[in-house]
């Protein structure tokens, strides 16, 4: 039993949540069509008609749907030694962080031999949070659903569900923002320029790090994504973290790549065509040992 705090059964019922979304945003998928909903009109359910090709292989450029693989990029925010200047706001935080074991990068980050010695949250059994799950996570594997008017990112790790609404919301600002408050994966809002899917998140929690170097981010911080699907199975990211109060200037991450993995292949035990799909990673404090029990972090 001590194992579940790696791998479990994967939870049915998050997969019958989602059967019963897609459900009933497609049977409301045709009213928008119809043109009730502009702005889900001119997103991916537009763009079934205009199928691209590339090397002899057609596929609708705005449908990120299937499970996901991290293939490509570094697991930092930006490559080593790329980091923009931080302000004296951040050199405050970043000083006050002590990262595990060979993944201090910045000069001011107190290095360290045990591991023990680390106050990284995630070991306390905190939530990773927006952009850190996407970055470093402890298993590459997530899912994309994509539906007229949201796309939804699942996050093996701790199975965690993102929302990426594309319904022509405006991005949560002033008043607005500072009543919705911090969030540990933001309010995400896309749209599409072309067939790169281009994505805001605001509303951050800024005790979370920004990546497992123990780089910060302020809850006025702003990271746009760039995806864009080059071909059938190979999707990249780029994105750029606008922070005034934490960095001297925005901070523009390396490429990122994922490479669509086929259902079958994803499963636990060797349970093919019974439990093909995501599993589950989930850092339970019941089941910690004493190490993770006293982890330090999220303060």
């Amino acid at each position: 039993m001590k194992n579940r705090l790696i791998r479990s059964i994967p939870v049915l019922a998050l997969s019958l949540f989602l059967s019963l979304t897609l459900l009933a945003l497609g049977q409301g998928g045709g009213q928008r069509a119809a043109g009730t909903n502009p702005a889900a009109q001119s997103g991916s359910s537009a763009a079934t008609a205009n199928l691209v090709d590339v090397n002899g292989k057609k596929f609708d450029p705005h449908d990120f749907s299937g499970i996901w693989i991290r293939r490509g990029g570094n697991r930092a925010f930006g490559p080593p030694n790329s980091w923009p200047p931080l302000t004296k706001a951040g050199e405050d935080v970043i000083k006050t962080r002590i990262p595990p074991p060979g993944y201090s990068r910045y000069p001011l980050v107190k290095k360290i031999d045990d591991p023990k010695e680390t106050n990284d949250p995630t070991y306390a059994c905190n939530p990773k949070g927006f952009p850190r799950i996407l970055l470093d996570t402890a298993h590459d594997f997530n899912e994309v659903v994509t539906t007229p008017d949201r796309i939804f990112q699942i996050w093996q790790e701790a199975r965690v569900l993102r929302e990426i609404w594309l319904d022509g919301r405006a991005v949560p600002s002033g008043e607005q923002l500072e009543s919705l408050g911090p969030t540990w994966y933001g309010h995400s809002v896309g749209h599409w320029e072309g067939d790169t899917l281009v994505v805001i998140t605001v509303g951050l929690e800024d005790r979370a790090w920004l990546d497992q170097y123990a780089f910060p981010k302020s809850f006025h911080a702003k990271i746009e994504e760039r995806y864009k699907l080059r071909d059938p199975n190979t999707l990249t990211l780029q994105l750029t973290l606008t922070d005034p109060e934490m960095y001297t200037k925005p901070w523009v991450s390396d490429v990122k790549i994922w490479r669509k993995e086929a259902r079958r292949n994803v499963t636990w035990y060797g349970w093919y065509g019974l439990f093909s799909g995501l599993g589950e990673l989930i850092c339970a404090p019941m089941n910690a040992n004493p190490f993770v029990s006293a982890g330090r972090g999220g303060d």
